[in-house]
C-alpha cells in the first residue's frame, strides 16, 4: 500500500488550467508577443489618425493621399499587370525592390571589408591612427549628395556609381565605431594575453577583435541605415531603376500615392535588414546578451 502511494505521489501534478503548460504560453513566447504588440501600437495609431483626418481620400488640399489610397497603389504596383511595360507603377514593385536590395548588399559588404580592418588599425595602432584617422575625419562631414557629381563623372549612370555611394555612406559609422571599440578594450586583457606569450597579431585577432564586436555591430546597424538612405539618393540621379528612381519619378508625375507606398517599402526593408543584423549579433555575442539588463 505504501509502495503504490509512493508511486502515485511521484507523478507530476497536473496543471489546474488546461493548456497553461503548453509552450505557446511560455514566458519567452509571451515576452516576444508583448514586444511585437508594442512595436505596432505607435504605427497603427499614426495610420488611424492619418486615415480619419483625410477628406475624400486626401489631406492638405489633395496633396497627401490617405493610407487606404497608398495601399491600393501598392497593390497595383506589386501585383498589377505589366502589360507592355508602359506603366512603371504596375507589376514592377518586386523588380525594383531586388535592384535596390542588391545594390545595398554590395555596397554594405564592401564597406564592411574596408571599414572593419581600418577601424581596428586606427584603434589598435598609434601610427595607423595618426596616418588614417585625420583623413577619415576630414572626409566624414562631406554628405553623400556632395559625392553625386563625382560618382557620375567617374562611374557614369551605372550600378557601380550607386554601389560606391552606398559603400561610402556605410563606411564612416562602421570605421568610427570599430576604432572606438578597439580603443576601449580593457588593458588587463591585453596584458594577460601578452604575459602568456601572445604576439601583437595574436592579441589583435584573439582579444581586441572579439572585444570590439559590440561596437562593430553598433556601427553595422547605423551604417546599414545610411546605406538605405544612400541607395535612394543614388537611384534618384545615378541610375534609372530601383526604389529611389520610382520615388522620384512618381513625385515628378504627381503620383503621391506611389510615393507613400515607396517610402513604406523602404522603411520596412530597413527594419527587416536591421532585425537580421540583430539576430547575427545575438548569435555572435551570446555572452553580452546574458549580461544585458533587457534580456
Amino acid at each position: 500500500m505504501s509502495l503504490s502511494t509512493e508511486r502515485i505521489s511521484s507523478k507530476p501534478a497536473a496543471s489546474g488550467v488546461p493548456g497553461l503548460a503548453s509552450p505557446i504560453f511560455s514566458p519567452v513566447r509571451l515576452r516576444s508577443l508583448r514586444q511585437a504588440l508594442l512595436a505596432v501600437v505607435l504605427p497603427a495609431m499614426v495610420i488611424a489618425v492619418w486615415q480619419m483626418a483625410g477628406t475624400d481620400g486626401s489631406l492638405f488640399g489633395g496633396v497627401l493621399p490617405t493610407p487606404d489610397r497608398a495601399w491600393q497603389a501598392w497593390k497595383v504596383w506589386a501585383f498589377g499587370s505589366t502589360g507592355l511595360s508602359l506603366n512603371p507603377y504596375s507589376g514592377t514593385w518586386f523588380a525594383n525592390l531586388i535592384f535596390s536590395a542588391e545594390r545595398v548588399g554590395k555596397g554594405f559588404v564592401a564597406a564592411i571589408l574596408v571599414a572593419v580592418p581600418v577601424g581596428l588599425a586606427i584603434g589598435w595602432n598609434r601610427i595607423a591612427s595618426g596616418a588614417l584617422d585625420p583623413t577619415v575625419q576630414l572626409l566624414r562631414p562631406i554628405p553623400i549628395t556632395a559625392w553625386l557629381p563625382f560618382s557620375i563623372a567617374v562611374f557614369g549612370i551605372k550600378d557601380l556609381g550607386a554601389v560606391f555611394l552606398i559603400a561610402l555612406g556605410a563606411f564612416y559609422p562602421i570605421v568610427v565605431n570599430t576604432a572606438q571599440g578597439a580603443r576601449d578594450v580593457e588593458r588587463n586583457l591585453i596584458r594577460a594575453a601578452m604575459m602568456m606569450g601572445a604576439g601583437r597579431w595574436t592579441v589583435l585577432r584573439r582579444v581586441v577583435f572579439p572585444a570590439s564586436l559590440p561596437s562593430i555591430f553598433t556601427g553595422l546597424r547605423v551604417g546599414l541605415g545610411i546605406a538605405w538612405t544612400a541607395v535612394i539618393v543614388a537611384e534618384m540621379v545615378a541610375v534609372k531603376s530601383g526604389l529611389g528612381y520610382v520615388l522620384w519619378d512618381a513625385y515628378y508625375v504627381g503620383r503621391m500615392d506611389v510615393v507613400i507606398a515607396d517610402m513604406a517599402t523602404i522603411g520596412l526593408l530597413g527594419l527587416a535588414s536591421d532585425r537580421v543584423i540583430l539576430l547575427i549579433e545575438r548569435w555572435a555575442l551570446t555572452w553580452r546578451r546574458l549580461q544585458s539588463f533587457q534580456s
